[in-house]
């Protein structure tokens, strides 16, 4: 779970420079950030704090510089409390005895000064950015302090290896069983072909937005944002389809919207279409892992093949999950064997499960189903794991 961010969110800038104080006071609106700002003070004004002003106490030091050792900004926020620090290279020399701290960085639009780098380890600098080629990683940054950034989401794809293979009944039962053991969880369809994920859960004209709801968006999508404007569904948040004529998003839009989803921690479960084009290699590219659904008989396991030839050039990790037996005689590691994969399990045909979910009990619903006892199985190995991703 994301923790709030110390100092309110409000990152700390120090600069003198007014045209570096508008970039970075436009970046800090990008991100959705109020920042607390010390900009245009004497030193000997800034040690003893101006009305008005972001205050940030001090001391003067023998070389004639100011350091904040117990830095308190208007409203507590200043040099040891602000979760963020931007100073501007033009401030640096200021801030020379200042307590090291993390967090801290040296901004500015030109850089090429090679004593950059002496000034930066002097204030204890993470990193040195310019600007303007630096101000995506500078926004990423700021918002990330905005909402409170933890531990990202263990971010699982289900695909299937041939035609109806049960891809989005393991999604869902995958996502149902996560929220059920308390995890946050968003179960996102990357299918907009499948008919919506919404609607296997019993919830299509629950409120909340879909995909062409995002396709105009660009940039950082904020996490929190993003997760409060979905329908929320058994205890989880669904980023579906709608049952309109559009089946295109943007990729960058696609990119933008799985890594809020992820930045918000938890769980996030994705519904893979069997292509993969531009839009589901952005998805691809920010899994942990991908689970490939395969029935148990050979020509699902021949049509696997060039399946996971397809997802292994963008994904990390692809293993495998098997559906029922080979009437030829393969055991699931077999099977996994000829798909040169790792098995993840196998899963049992449910007998009368199509039947329920269409009385409307979701996939994984039945605790004591043998889906939901693998989903569960799963859960457990994979969030208990020091990597988040079971071996």
């Amino acid at each position: 779970m994301a923790g709030s961010a110390p100092g309110g969110g409000r990152p700390l800038i120090i600069t003198e420079d007014p045209l570096l104080l508008d970039d970075l006071l436009r970046l800090c609106a990008a991100a959705g950030a109020e920042p607390h700002v010390h900009h245009g003070l004497p030193e000997r004004a800034w040690a003893a704090g101006v009305d008005g002003a972001a205050r940030v106490d001090g001391v003067e030091t023998p070389d004639g510089t100011v350091g904040p050792p117990e830095g308190r900004a208007a409203g507590g926020v200043g040099w040891e409390t602000a979760p963020l620090v931007l100073v501007g290279d033009d401030a640096a020399r200021r801030v020379r005895g200042a307590p090291r701290r993390p967090g801290v960085f040296l901004v500015g639009r030109e850089l090429d000064d090679p004593q950059v780098w002496q000034r930066a380890v002097e204030i204890g600098a993470e990193e040195v950015l310019r600007l303007p080629d630096a101000e995506s990683r500078l926004v990423d940054r700021i918002a990330d302090v905005v909402e409170g950034a933890g531990r990202p989401a263990l971010a699982v794809g289900v695909i299937g290896g041939s035609g109806g293979a049960g891809a989005s009944t393991l999604a869902c039962a995958l996502a149902l069983r996560a929220a059920h053991a308390g995890e946050r969880t968003i179960l996102i369809d990357g299918d907009p072909l499948g008919g919506g994920m919404d609607v296997l859960l019993g919830g299509e004209g629950a409120e909340g937005l879909r995909w062409p709801d995002f396709a105009a968006s660009r940039g950082r999508v904020g996490a929190g944002a993003l997760e409060e404007s979905l329908p929320e569904l058994h205890a989880l948040r669904v980023l579906s389809w709608d049952r309109g004529d559009r089946v295109v998003v943007p990729p960058a839009a696609i990119r933008s919207v799985v890594a809020a989803a992820r930045r918000r921690g938890g769980v996030v479960v994705v519904d893979l279409p069997r292509r993969v084009d531009e839009a589901v290699a952005e998805v691809l590219a920010q899994l942990d892992l991908v689970l490939m659904v395969v029935p148990g008989e050979l020509r699902s396991v021949a049509a696997a093949g060039r399946v996971a030839a397809g997802v292994r050039m963008v994904a990390r990790d692809v293993r495998v999950v098997v559906r029922g037996r080979c009437p030829g005689g393969l055991d699931p590691e077999d099977v996994a064997g000829l798909l040169g994969a790792p098995l993840a399990g196998e899963v049992p045909v449910e007998v009368g499960l199509p039947g329920r979910v269409a009385e409307g009990e979701p996939p994984g619903a039945h605790g004591r189903s043998a889906l939901a006892r693998f989903c569960d199985g799963f859960w457990q190995r994979a969030l208990g794991s020091a990597q988040g991703v079971p071996a």
